[in-house]
């Protein structure tokens, strides 16, 4: 028997022991939250759509320390369509970001890259709306990559850390297996697994429902 089939057998054997290095808990469960479209604001630009000195108002606790605000603003993509009601979460922050679904991003008749919350240098421009004025993002604009917010005992529990990338596997009548999913570790969070609005349609999964990572 050659080396590499001795080294494939061996894989095999491990995994199916639950013993290969670096692997999560077998059959981990995560909470899922499914987010909908929504808008991180600067306080410059929240003046500029409601006016000079606005404060975003809180409507529910999110955490992290974010919220949801009572605002909402319209999103306006190419050849004036657009989408209306899309919530802005608070605190403000240092630059403004809007999260979308890719149907969302078809409808709007843009290109929203999928990244992470923050990398958004070079993601599509778009246009927001207020009750007061209106803002043009040159670039601001993504689909939010999946992603799990652990706290650190969490963690440890999954035997996993801050940038880890898993599989996870929603046991339902779809039997969806989502790859490619990060892991987010920080003391402020709790355990939840964020997937969009279309990842949750497809996958006909409700915000509450349990996933587990696989691997």
């Amino acid at each position: 028997m050659d080396n590499q089939s001795v080294e494939l057998i061996t894989r095999l054997v491990l995994e199916a022991l639950g013993e290969k290095a670096g692997a999560p808990e077998a059959g981990f469960a995560v909470p899922v939250g499914v987010s909908a479209r929504h808008v991180h604001l600067t306080q410059e630009h929240v003046e500029a759509l409601f006016g000079e000195g606005y404060q975003l108002t809180k409507k529910k606790e999110l955490m992290g320390g974010q919220f949801a605000s009572n605002e909402q603003v319209t999103l306006v993509g190419t050849k004036l369509r657009a989408i209306e009601n899309v919530r802005i979460l608070g605190p403000v922050r240092k630059a403004s970001q809007v999260e979308i679904s890719l149907t969302d991003s078809l409808k709007l008749g843009i290109s929203a890259p999928i990244r992470e919350s923050g990398d958004i240098k070079g993601s599509s421009p778009i246009a927001i709306v207020g009750p007061k004025g209106a803002i043009y993002l040159k670039e601001g604009c993504i689909v939010a990559k999946r992603h799990i917010h652990m706290s650190p005992k969490d963690a440890q529990a999954a035997s996993l850390k801050d940038g880890d990338m898993v599989s996870v596997q929603i046991d339902n009548e779809r039997g969806t297996i989502f790859n490619e999913v990060k892991i987010r570790v920080d003391p402020s969070f709790t355990l939840e697994m964020h997937i969009d609005t279309d990842e949750a349609n497809a996958s006909r999964i409700k915000t509450g429902e349990t996933a587990r990572i696989i691997r």
